[in-house]
């Protein structure tokens, strides 16, 4: 049987995801001073990424950081896109 139907109830959006959050002065020089949803602040952060070519071509999970990611991952030269995550919200002000 086709629950076709039955439509899929939308997905709801957390409320922490969508609430603005304030980028400090180091994130800032990669996604910008303005408030951002953590959604879009990852987005950015992506744009950022793949804009410079800093995903590791080999291992894809890994970022390769220039000098403004450095600043934010806390000195380090790669980092994997779950530590990304860890290190960028040491940036951000709720």
């Amino acid at each position: 049987m086709s629950d076709s139907t039955n439509p899929k109830p939308a997905r709801k959006l957390n409320p922490a995801l969508a609430k603005p959050v304030q980028p400090d002065e180091v994130l800032a020089a990669v996604v910008g001073s303005t408030p951002l949803s953590r959604g879009e602040l990852t987005k950015k952060l992506w744009d950022y990424i793949k804009a410079n070519g800093l995903q590791d071509q080999t291992k894809k999970t890994n970022i390769n950081a220039d000098e403004k990611l450095k600043a934010v991952f806390g000195g380090k030269s790669q980092v994997t896109m779950f530590e990304m995550t860890k290190l960028v919200s040491a940036h951000i002000k709720a």
